[in-house]
């Protein structure tokens, strides 16, 4: 018995959508596709056509997604990350063993890559691949090895343990004059946007009820759809963002941010994920080790 053949849009049209989701932008998209804007916003129509349904809404210099565009996204883009992680395996120096780890884009950026050196002089034999993305990966497809999600658990099909628990604190340039909780009407908030909505999300609406501050509906504010966004907007200045203890340490460390007071709010927990049905290699377990080892406070 034959599969019936799959009634698929152009990859053109599909891999134009999933750049511009990801950039938020037809520019940055036909930058990282070497055609141009025009040509991306072309490819975009020609999808949407296809399907009958608008997956952007388009303003002026800003695009954003629609809910329809918002449910294809995370498909697209599993899907073409699980590709180019087949791919550099298929092409991969024979001999050396590679280890893919699969975590949020502001969890690679701001915590696995300034830690990859010390990885890199312990194990020179490994390759690390660090694959960034804030959909949820399918371990089941083999091809990724480690999974560090973010949140309460259980992961069914999976072996999870915790890794760390995280807490989140406003934190400022230390330009900006923000002393006090009194300081705070004059600076912006900086927020990033969960993808699911929770009462247990540690907001800055969260925030203020536990610190037991009347919420300033009229405060100006700015928002950011990815957390290291979020955290680059902090360090320029932008005003005063309530973000996660783990992700900003370095930059508090560097002197590029500073917590002016509390309090904190709990977050979520990191776990450590692997397949439940495969026991892993002496690669991927030394690749674990090297986790574990790199949060002794946690432990």
């Amino acid at each position: 018995m034959t599969s019936p053949a799959r009634r698929l849009p152009p990859m053109s049209a599909l891999r134009a959508f999933e750049a511009a989701a990801r950039h938020g932008s037809f520019k940055q998209a036909a930058a990282e596709l070497a055609v141009t804007p025009t040509a991306v916003s072309h490819r975009i129509r020609a999808l949407e056509d296809y399907l009958g349904l608008r997956l952007f809404d388009r303003q002026v210099r800003q695009v954003s997604l629609t809910p329809a565009g918002l449910q294809l996204y995370p498909v697209l883009q599993q899907g073409f990350d699980m590709f180019d992680v087949a791919i550099r395996r298929l092409v991969a120096p024979a001999g050396r063993e590679r280890v893919t780890i699969s975590a949020t884009n502001a969890f690679v950026a701001k915590w696995l890559v300034p830690r990859v050196a010390s990885f890199r002089a312990e194990h020179p034999d490994i390759d690390l691949q660090l694959h960034a993305s804030d959909a949820v990966v399918d371990l089941a497809s083999h091809a990724f090895d480690v999974a560090i999600r973010y949140g309460k658990g259980p992961y069914p099909g999976s072996r999870s343990e915790v890794l760390f628990a995280d807490a989140y604190i406003p934190v400022i340039n230390p330009m900006l004059p923000v002393r006090s909780h009194a300081d705070m009407a004059a600076s912006p908030l900086i927020h990033f946007d969960w993808q699911k909505a929770s009462p247990d999300n540690p907001t800055w609406t969260r925030w203020h009820a536990e610190a037991g501050i009347e919420w300033r509906a009229t405060q100006a504010e700015l928002r950011y759809s990815d957390e290291s966004h979020a955290i680059q907007a902090a360090v320029a200045g932008q005003g005063i963002a309530l973000l996660s203890q783990a992700l900003v340490a370095d930059e508090i460390a560097a002197g590029r941010l500073m917590q002016p007071f509390g309090p904190e709010v709990s977050g979520y927990t990191y776990h450590l994920v692997t397949r439940a049905k495969s026991h892993p290699g002496a690669a991927v377990t030394a690749v674990m080790d090297w986790l574990r080892h790199q949060v002794p406070m946690a432990r």
